[in-house]
């Protein structure tokens, strides 16, 4: 549950007392009675919409006489806010231009308005755009609703037409609530620079269109300071390509989702994340006659699934020049017709006496029983889970 944070300037008064509260059998028991509030919470999780429109068709029918049917209009602050909170869609970015939660709620009537207006939790998760339609109206949006959140902590999703000057500007005022970062490159040709965004801790990129890759290349060469999780599945990455970014901006990252050409980027990545904890690749990876060996002593999680476009990793040699001593989790998807490397998995096991805790083999991954079962003896505790069905998300 977020936790819910409210501006004295602009909410209600403050809701009655628990004692004042049990002075009015009515009024307490409406509050505590936990059917109620369980109908409640459900109905708004299962049905937002819906749930708007009711309550806004009983402020409308009860706005002369606010007897005891309108029980919307005894909620306090704390119940109402958590119904708009129910109210936000749990996985998307919000559009301060829509006509749904959480701009529909400031018009519904003026107490929903100071209500919502007040809860920076509702403002805090947004979707910007630029590049067409009236830009100025959109900006005078898009600054009301990220005034709104009140210095909290801001995901943002951004989205780029042409160039990112114009959003920049207009998110100068909040680099520094901005945590996390959703980048669209829609053909768009210009870099954004985020060099001073000192909250950043997680960042996505996307890119449509070829003409983009050279600014999405420019954007991730300066990544700031406070940067750990970096997503740039959209793009592949070469050993040279890996070489023009400076050591030390990725040197931070704790988590890396990365699409790699060739083994031998891969070992490539590892000396320029020294600190990575969590990796996921995916591409192809053509047999690399020379691997420089490299040891990872913070790597805890691994996972690779093949190019989907070509359903081929190539040849896994990977495993006999890496050495991971402390890697626990361990999935693969996608290798292609190819067996899996047993023996040199094998011996990678035992070379880096790694506490391996979790082997996933998912869709694409052909290995047989006795090999699992010579794994279930090199490591007795070890969780070995087979799911040909079972799709990583690097796949989708």
């Amino acid at each position: 549950m977020q936790t819910l944070t409210f501006n004295s300037n602009v909410d209600s008064p403050a809701p009655p007392t628990i004692g004042v509260m049990q002075g009015s059998q009515a009024f307490y028991a409406m509050f505590c009675e936990e059917s109620y509030i369980e109908t409640v919470r459900k109905g708004v999780s299962n049905r937002p919409r819906q749930l708007i429109e009711e309550k806004a068709n009983i402020v409308q029918t009860n706005d002369s006489n606010r007897g005891s049917s309108a029980a919307i209009w005894r909620l306090p602050t704390e119940i109402l806010s958590q119904i708009f909170l129910y109210c936000l869609p749990e996985d998307e970015y919000l559009s301060p231009t829509s006509s749904m939660a959480p701009m529909s709620l400031t018009a519904t009537c003026r107490r929903w308005r100071e209500v919502a207006v007040g809860l920076p939790s509702l403002w805090c998760k947004l979707w910007l755009e630029v590049g067409f339609g009236d830009w100025q109206q959109r900006a005078f949006y898009y600054d009301s609703c990220l005034k709104r959140s009140q210095g909290c902590p801001l995901s943002l999703a951004l989205q780029s037409h042409t160039d990112w000057s114009k959003l920049q500007n207009l998110l100068q005022p909040y680099i520094r609530q901005i945590s996390s970062l959703s980048l669209c490159f829609f053909f768009s040709d210009s870099p954004f620079m985020m060099a001073d965004f000192c909250a950043l801790e997680d960042l996505t990129v996307y890119k449509y269109g070829v003409d983009s890759v050279r600014a999405v290349h420019r954007s991730i060469e300066q990544l700031p300071v406070n940067l750990r999780r970096l997503n740039v599945m959209d793009l592949s990455f070469t050993h040279e390509r890996l070489d023009f970014f400076p050591d030390s901006p990725w040197a931070r990252l704790t988590t890396l989702e990365i699409n790699l050409d060739g083994l031998d980027a891969f070992t490539r990545l590892l000396h320029l994340c020294p600190d990575l904890t969590s990796l996921t690749i995916i591409g192809t990876s053509e047999p690399i006659q020379a691997l420089e060996s490299v040891v990872h002593t913070k790597l805890q999680s691994l996972h690779m699934c093949g190019d989907l476009l070509f359903d081929s990793i190539g040849d896994l040699s990977l495993f006999d020049v890496i050495t991971l001593p402390n890697l626990r989790v361990v999935e693969a998807h996608n290798m292609g017709p190819s067996q899996w490397p047993h023996e040199e998995f094998k011996a990678f096991l035992t070379r880096s006496r790694c506490p391996l805790e979790i082997l996933i083999f998912g869709g694409g991954v052909l290995t047989t029983d006795r090999q699992r079962a010579e794994y279930a003896t090199l490591m007795p505790s070890l969780n070995l889970i087979v799911d040909p069905v079972r799709i990583d998300d690097c796949a989708t």
